[in-house]
């Protein structure tokens, strides 16, 4: 698969709302959001874009992948790093703009490129008036880019 038009679109809002087809609305850059959890615990890891290709080399291996936007490359989650995400549950939103996976993953602590179990590593909290960030997870010992 190399674009949108690989998957079916939906004919009605019915259909996409309440039928049995996957019928993934990618936006006009080709792209779903793709929200990304620990299978098991339930914890937030990423957020991240797919394009028609991803999503179904997604589906039909069971690893997941994504679209990098700022390469304008597919991107095999891990492929480098060794801390692949296997895919154990897909969902989609009320209307498929955006999938739900439920993953394990090989090197929890690769998860983020910082080196970190969650690209969510910082809190916003208020402080004096001002917003600041606190880093609410140390780096892993290993340096990252």
């Amino acid at each position: 698969m190399s674009d949108a038009a690989s998957f079916a679109t939906a004919a009605t809002k019915a259909e996409l709302e309440e039928g049995v087809e996957l019928l993934p609305r990618f936006d006009a850059s080709g792209l779903v959001t793709a929200v990304v959890t620990d299978a098991a615990s339930g914890e937030l890891l990423m957020v991240a874009h797919m394009n028609a290709q991803a999503l179904d080399l997604t589906l039909s291996t069971g690893i997941a992948h994504y679209f990098s936007r700022s390469r304008q490359s597919l991107w095999k989650k891990g492929e480098t790093s060794g801390a692949l995400q296997m895919v154990r549950e897909v969902r989609v939103d009320c209307d498929q703009d955006a999938v739900w996976l439920k993953v394990d993953v090989a090197k929890p602590e690769d998860t983020c490129h910082t080196g970190r179990t969650t690209c969510f590593y910082r809190k916003v909290v208020s402080s004096n008036g001002r917003f600041r960030l606190l880093d609410t997870e140390p780096r892993a010992a290993t340096q990252h880019s």
